[in-house]
């Protein structure tokens, strides 16, 4: 595919492809606020919440609740984490400074709007003002949908749910304080102002993406993720890989356009950005040095610190540059997962960790956007360790980058393209019917080659290495 078509589908992405990772009033396209006004941006802004790293510091949130003046807090995980030293330890942290706070642990991995609403239901049936999530980003993002809707009682669950299938409405109160612990080195959603559900009905995602529900405090402790299982390190690194790959090939925050007509109407998500790709760049390096490491010598507490923090960083780098193809294209697949087809997860429900879906069309994806912008890539290439020369032409970059992400996938033995995962070629039609819905703006179009890119792009991934 050429570069004319790459740098196209970018720019109608409008910096960021995944709807639930872009601009909250419309996924793709923001004229429709703003008339005629065909201007690019000229600012940026960075969004992301306090952040605290280090062995330990899990035991503190006490003193953090306290601080709040807190009356009464929810502490969200679930079942399996709930046995964990991160769980203990925070549940500790509360008895040691005598806080109020009741446990709710009903949490679905990969959550649905059903299990959300489920969570939200309970937040709202006692008066608690203050949130805790001890988790990965399956926990941390039903804790943000159950304070938001904690805080705004009124409201329909879709007013707050984006496009298309939501209002996005701007909520009438401020979210009370979320603080969020995470326990999987993946997400990022520890600093981001973002929450992912499944739609079943729809076989594909959704999400609520505003400002006011970043967590008030990211607690990142390295001794919550030494006991990440196998898969779970695996799955949550691919995800922290392609935020990092993601949001530094993002279209650049100057040439998105229209320029917002006031500062609170521009995007959370607006684009490759001189400070989103610092930290992009920094979680990349880290990946290339640490991520099998990480995964092969579980008790590596170096690597696994290391990877943990390129989850952070990298949630920095997309919550505010966002990502594109590879999470826009996952929300289907793992939504329409035919079985259970990861161990370490729950195996009473059919799914598709997260991770695994967002890098099964990685190497079609990167391949494709590599002539858009071949010095990006290049320099994504290099960041993960590949000796590739300054001066190499679009293939070889493509073809370097792209063996680096086959190279991951092979070494893990992680299931190979969509048909390792029970897809066959009858089902791209359903996929990327699917994906018109999720990213209307992209695959619906005066031109058909907008879904015949999205449609070749799947069948790419059927097999992968």
């Amino acid at each position: 595919m050429s570069g004319s078509l790459a740098r196209g589908m970018l720019h109608k992405m409008g910096g960021s492809c995944c709807p639930h990772h872009a601009p909250a009033t419309n996924p793709f396209r923001m004229a429709k606020l703003h008339g005629n006004n065909k201007s690019t941006d000229y600012a940026f802004e960075m969004v992301c919440s306090t952040l605290r790293f280090g062995k330990g510091v899990t035991l503190e949130i006490g003193y953090d609740v306290r601080n709040l003046g807190a009356k009464k807090t929810l502490l969200v995980t679930d079942k399996n984490v709930q046995n964990t030293i991160a769980f203990k330890n925070a549940e500790q942290a509360l008895k040691n400074v005598n806080i109020d706070y009741e446990v709710f642990d009903d949490v679905l991995i990969e959550p649905s709007e059903k299990s959300m609403q489920k969570a939200i239901a309970f937040a709202k049936s006692k008066p608690f003002d203050s949130f805790i999530a001890v988790g990965g980003g399956s926990v941390i993002d039903t804790t943000k949908a159950a304070a938001l809707y904690a805080s705004n009682p009124e409201a329909d669950f879709l007013d707050f749910v984006g496009p298309p299938f939501g209002k996005s409405l701007q909520p009438k109160n401020p979210m009370l304080p979320l603080i969020a612990v995470p326990t999987t080195a993946g997400t990022g959603s520890e600093t981001t102002a973002a929450a992912i559900m499944d739609l079943p009905e729809h076989k594909c995602k959704t999400g609520i993406r505003l400002r006011c529900i970043k967590p008030y405090l990211a607690v990142v402790d390295p001794l919550n993720v030494m006991s990440m299982p196998r898969n779970v390190a695996i799955y949550s690194g691919f995800d922290v890989l392609c935020h990092a790959l993601e949001s530094y090939t993002a279209l650049p925050f100057d040439q998105r356009s229209p320029r917002p007509a006031t500062p609170e109407v521009r995007p959370v998500y607006q684009g490759s950005n001189p400070i989103s790709d610092v930290w992009s760049r920094e979680a990349l390096r880290i990946i290339g040095k640490y991520f099998r490491r990480s995964v092969f010598d579980p008790s590596d507490e170096e690597a696994r610190t290391e990877m943990l923090k390129a989850s952070s960083f990298a949630g920095i780098g997309f919550g505010n540059a966002g990502v594109h193809l590879c999470h826009g294209l996952s929300y289907p697949i793992s939504s329409q997962a035919k079985g259970c087809v990861a161990h370490d997860y729950p195996q009473e429900k059919n799914l598709i960790p997260h991770g695994l879906s967002v890098m099964t069309t990685a190497v079609a994806d990167f391949e494709f956007t590599t002539a858009a912008c071949p010095d990006r890539h290049l320099v994504a290439a290099q960041t993960l360790g590949a000796d590739i020369p300054n001066n190499a032409d679009n293939e070889y970059i493509s073809r370097t980058l792209c063996d680096q992400l086959r190279g991951f996938m092979k070494d893990f033995g992680v299931p190979n393209g969509l048909k390792g995962m029970g897809f066959e070629y009858c089902d791209i039609e359903h996929l990327t019917e699917a994906a018109s819905h999720s990213v209307p703006n992209i695959v619906i179009s005066p031109k058909s080659t907008d879904r015949e890119i999205i449609s070749k792009l799947y069948e790419k991934s059927l097999t992968v290495y």
